[in-house]
């Protein structure tokens, strides 16, 4: 079977002749591992490679654009995935002064602007500074700022039609990679996550009229592109953001019935009429909102699958059989397990992978820096040998 056989088999529950593969991320330093050499992926280590190339000019940001997506694909085949990702963390917009190799200001200096240092041993590129700084505000200011942001995002909302040259690049990826690969596109997002801004989250439980209209205005979006995305020839897309750590969903789970749940509805149905499977990822436990998110909203398929916060294969297998689920081998265990410990993560989900149909096994979430070389060579060594 060709990658992109294999994947759609699985989303058909049919069988397949090995084992379908996707990890979900890769560090730089992960990935040169496995390459041999420095490897254009990652998160915040893309983003400063960017801010270099754009600093340098359009040849070198055309250069990083092109060996990006090259070393994006590399990876992908070295590693068997059958799902490619080719696009990484991205922070398209040119610094307005460079301070040293590792740090940039963006904005206009003196006036507003936000400073961002690289930090190589974390991969990371923040924020270091911020002006003019952030005031503290009362939670009746927080609300009134977001509801000024919402009034501004409704007006703009008014307007917005997609573009079909908008859609350019994913269809050049799709033709040039997707008759023998799966090609992983994001896109259709509903949710209200960790990473949101802090009164989103409060708003869900003390302002869901406030609430409700930011997740509207994400659904209306999305239903907006949907259509742009089939015409390019996208089959799966990848949704989701964090909504839970280890001990649960971070709102209620009534909230999320009433205010989350019909979007993600909306938008699954308007994929599902262009033949476009939907999928959702989130860390953490799940399993409070799992009949909702995972029975109701009418996803195809959940990604993200944390281990450590008590979401297995096994289990959401016999509750949800006609889900697709992708990953569950940890990206801790890789971290900080031993060689044998990451050999028999992987085989239990390669085993349950054989047992049930509709499985695609991988690593959950991001492989780090400071991941052993070894473990990382174990993890596609065992999967290439019982798969």
């Amino acid at each position: 079977m060709k990658p992109i056989e294999r994947v759609l088999a699985a989303f058909e529950f049919e069988t397949t002749d090995k084992v379908p593969v996707h990890h979900l991320g890769f560090s730089s330093e992960a990935a040169s591992y496995i390459l041999g050499r420095e490897v254009y992926v990652g998160g915040g280590i893309q983003q400063w490679r960017e801010a270099r190339a754009l600093w340098e000019g359009v040849e070198a940001h055309k250069e990083f654009l092109r060996r990006s997506l090259e070393d994006a694909f590399k990876l992908g085949k070295a590693v068997d995935n059958d799902i490619l990702r080719l696009h990484y963390w991205r922070l398209n917009e040119k610094p307005a002064l460079k301070i040293d190799e590792y740090t940039f200001l963006y904005g206009v200096p003196g006036k507003k602007y936000v400073i961002r240092r690289f930090e190589p041993n974390s991969e990371m590129f923040g924020v270091i500074e911020e002006y003019p700084p952030r005031k503290k505000m009362t939670i009746s200011e927080q609300f009134k700022e977001a509801e000024k942001y919402l009034e501004e995002k409704e007006e703009w909302l008014q307007n917005y039609k997609p573009r079909r040259e908008d859609f350019e690049e994913i269809r050049n990826l799709i033709e040039r990679y997707g008759r023998e690969y799966a090609i992983r596109i994001n896109g259709g997002t509903v949710g209200i996550g960790l990473a949101s801004e802090p009164v989103w989250l409060l708003a869900m439980v003390a302002k869901p009229s406030l609430a409700e209209r930011y997740l509207d205005i994400q659904m209306e979006v999305a239903l907006r592109q949907i259509r742009y995305f089939a015409e390019t020839g996208v089959k799966f897309l990848f949704s989701g953001c964090d909504i839970a750590s280890n001990e649960g969903p971070c709102f209620p789970p009534e909230a999320f019935r009433k205010l989350v749940l019909p979007k993600i509805q909306k938008v699954a149905e308007e994929c599902h009429k262009y033949n476009i499977y939907l999928l959702y990822a989130s860390d953490g436990n799940l399993w409070p909102i799992a009949n909702d998110l995972f029975g109701q909203s009418g996803i195809d398929g959940y990604y993200e699958i944390d281990r450590r916060a008590g979401m297995d294969l096994k289990k959401l297998r016999e509750r949800f059989p006609n889900l697709v689920l992708i990953g569950n081998v940890s990206s801790y265990t890789l971290h900080f397990g031993t060689r044998e410990e990451v050999i028999i993560e992987t085989l239990s989900c390669l085993r349950e992978a054989k047992r049930s149909r509709g499985i695609i096994v991988g690593v959950s979430n991001y492989i780090v820096p400071g991941t052993p070389k070894e473990n990382i060579m174990a993890l596609i060594e065992t999967i290439r040998k019982n798969r």
